[in-house]
């Protein structure tokens, strides 16, 4: 998939940022693997870019929605298990965002040399939970326009956005057992959630590829469209979020993402709280006017 905010994207000298686009169109920002030779696998470099776009999107009032979607015929292969160090990253045995470099790899990161009790954990901790953390967390909702396959890491990438997109052609694998892993990327955290356990058990047991069609027979996919369409679908959904009350939306988020962890109490006293400080907000009042002056709201993202 190649959107026109790609083609627009401004170029920069870090390497990085050719192989995750980035651009901003309508208030929406688009964000976009791009390693369609290596079905866009993901490098630590490119995660901790993910990362960044995502912690941007949040802060920035000119971004009011986000697509996550990918060049080629692959949305997300998962971690790059052949990718080596970071480019332009320091040498064997330093650390990058908490990882250590060179040596060995370990389910699809580089480590050092010699692993010690605890390396692993801390790799994932601080690497894949990371970034579908900062999907979860992220104060803009997040499309994913799944273009292709999404297997692994990539899988989870994109059931952690708030809607799903696919084209007809996309698939979904949970990759892990093929490589006798167990899943990361908290994958055992969103599909039972999504899909209830004994779904769950079965995608991650088996490691069967699952169509795009039966994904959404299944709730893990809002929509399926055919491929031509899905970068207007998924144009068409965001640019309707990014005009949409944006700090409420990202207060209906939390409300949601939380709600599965917590007691009805909690919950309801979290619902009260997210009214209270939505209510202070400029696009509360203006949709409050427009009802009872019967007129269309007008929205400004804050």
């Amino acid at each position: 998939m190649t959107s026109s905010p790609e083609k627009s994207a401004a170029k920069s000298a870090d390497p990085v940022d050719s192989l995750v686009l980035h651009a901003t169109d309508n208030h929406v920002a688009w964000i976009t693997l791009n390693r369609p030779e290596a079905l866009n696998a993901i490098t630590p470099d490119q995660r901790e870019r993910l990362i960044q776009h995502l912690s941007h999107a949040s802060c920035d009032p000119g971004v009011r929605a986000v697509v996550i979607t990918a060049t080629g015929r692959g949305f997300c292969a998962g971690a790059d298990l052949r990718g080596g160090p970071p480019t332009g990253g320091p040498q064997a045995g330093e650390q990058v965002a908490g990882e250590q470099v060179a040596g060995e790899q370990v389910a699809g990161e580089q480590v050092a040399g010699e692993r010690v009790a605890g390396d692993v954990a801390r790799m994932i901790r601080l690497g894949a939970q990371r970034l579908i953390g900062a999907v979860l967390d992220c104060e803009k909702p997040v499309i994913a326009a799944v273009n292709g396959t999404a297997a692994g890491l990539g899988a989870h990438l994109a059931l952690a956005c708030d809607l799903v997109l696919a084209a007809d052609s996309a698939k979904f694998i949970e990759v892990f057992v093929r490589r006798g892993l167990v899943p990361d990327g908290g994958g055992a955290y969103l599909l039972p959630r999504l899909i209830g356990p004994q779904r769950a058990k079965e995608l991650m047991f088996f490691g069967d590829a699952l169509t795009a069609a039966d994904a959404a027979r299944l709730g893990l996919v809002n929509r399926v469209v055919p491929a031509d369409d899905l970068e207007k679908t998924a144009r068409d959904w965001a640019e309707r979020l990014a005009t949409g009350p944006t700090r409420a939306l990202a207060l209906t988020k939390q409300l949601v993402n939380a709600s599965l962890d917590t007691d009805r109490t909690t919950a309801f006293a979290a619902e009260a709280a997210a009214q209270e400080i939505n209510m202070t907000t400029a696009d509360a009042n203006e949709g409050v006017a427009a009802f009872t002056e019967r007129r269309t709201p007008h929205y400004r993202g804050h």
